[in-house]
């Protein structure tokens, strides 16, 4: 064999591994656990069980009487019912404890 074409040969060979490296596709990361949430954006811990309401607080602009802002006010969420999905036990076994009176 020729000099040139072994030259050559390892320039080709040594420019593939820098480009594969360089051109790596690093793998997907795992996709982070779903939580399920309802259509106001609160998990099913937010919501009563028994009557379903959301009791969480939401952070609103507050305004004086001239129309400025004067910084932010907590007001409960109005969601009247969690429409999130619901948990595979809560689907075929109702729930026993505290027995309803």
């Amino acid at each position: 064999m020729e000099p040139v074409s072994l030259v050559v040969g390892a320039v080709l060979v040594a420019v593939g591994f820098v480009a594969g490296r360089i051109g790596r596709r690093r793998p997907p990361a795992p996709p982070a656990n779903p939580q399920p949430v309802c259509g106001c954006g609160h998990p099913l811990s937010q919501h009563d069980t028994g009557t379903n309401t959301c009791y969480a607080e939401l952070r609103r602009d507050a305004y004086d009487k001239r129309g400025r802002w004067a910084g932010h006010t907590w007001v409960p969420c109005t969601c009247r019912q969690y429409v999130g999905p619901r948990p595979i036990d809560e689907v075929f076994v109702p729930r026993v404890l505290p027995p309803a009176d």
